[in-house]
């Protein structure tokens, strides 16, 4: 299934595609957002396919204000330097263990909507990412029953702030500016795609040129160790995201640097996946 939060009139909703429509299942009696949904478990996703099946109330695709498919989860997780070829274009080791950071809800924007390059620096960066979404809670997990915690995935880009990344060790601040990632366009549950949602090629594009072209079998670190490794410190409960990392070719790395400015689209496209797009502005 294919799950799209959407802004209405009343407030937001949540939708499941189907084809070039989206049902609204908040207008079916649903949760009005992701992460309630999730919080039902198996039971809630049954309600949502059985609620589709009547699609009493559909919206054109094309008519739909795209939110980001979770606003408020409990915990979003980034990890840094989870490619290989990317640490080493940072100059950075490959870890031997995830480089771990928080990214706020206040950080991120759903798909077409404007990315912001804040004034007080000219170094936006693009990262193009897979998100993982947990749907079963856990503390402690194991590794070979990792997967079995997630529910489905999507697309982020984490833009990123580079000299503030690097004004020390730690990464939050450069990570978390106002509205400087994107996040979207749907929700994509685990049974649409591989396991793990390995072997799923990744490409971010911005005007049109590809500048990351990679896959998610790359990644260091993959989904069922990321989950586990995450879980000691934690429980890990529904609608809390794993942003998994980013390939080589980041701006910040390229000869020269290419990084983001106002009137550039950014796209990071996932296979399986869907495709998130979002304009760049400066803020005002």
């Amino acid at each position: 299934m294919r799950f799209i939060a959407f802004a209405t009139a009343s407030g937001p909703a949540l939708g499941l595609r189907i084809g070039n429509e989206v049902v609204n299942l908040t207008a079916e009696g649903l949760p009005s957002t992701l992460e309630a949904l999730l919080q039902q478990g198996a039971v809630g996703l049954e309600r949502a396919r059985v609620a589709a099946e009547k699609g009493r109330t559909r919206i054109p695709l094309e008519q739909i204000q795209y939110l980001a498919p979770i606003n408020n989860p409990a915990k979003a997780i980034a990890v840094g330097l989870n490619f290989k070829d990317h640490a080493a274009e940072s100059n950075f080791q490959p870890p031997t263990y995830p480089v771990l950071f928080n990214r706020f809800p206040s950080s991120w924007v759903g798909h077409n909507a404007p990315i912001v390059r804040p004034h007080v620096s000219e170094r936006f960066d693009y990262e193009g990412e897979l998100l993982v979404v947990i749907g079963k809670a856990g503390r402690y997990i194991d590794e070979a029953k990792a997967l079995e915690h997630v529910a489905g995935y999507s697309v982020f880009n984490d833009g990123s702030i580079r000299d503030y990344q690097t004004k020390s060790a730690q990464w939050m601040m450069g990570k978390n500016f106002d509205r400087s990632g994107g996040f979207g366009p749907e929700f994509v549950t685990a049974d649409e795609l591989p396991a793990g949602a390995k072997g799923l090629k990744l490409q971010t594009r911005l005007n049109g040129q590809v500048l990351q072209d990679s896959n998610t079998s790359d990644m260091i670190f993959d989904v069922a160790q990321l989950i586990a490794i995450c879980s000691v410190a934690f429980e890990l409960v529904p609608g809390d995201m794993i942003v998994a990392g980013t390939p080589a070719g980041v701006g910040a790395a390229r000869k020269p640097p290419v990084f983001m400015k106002a009137g550039d689209v950014c796209e990071v496209e996932i296979e399986g996946v869907g495709l998130l797009s979002n304009p760049v502005v400066d803020e005002a």
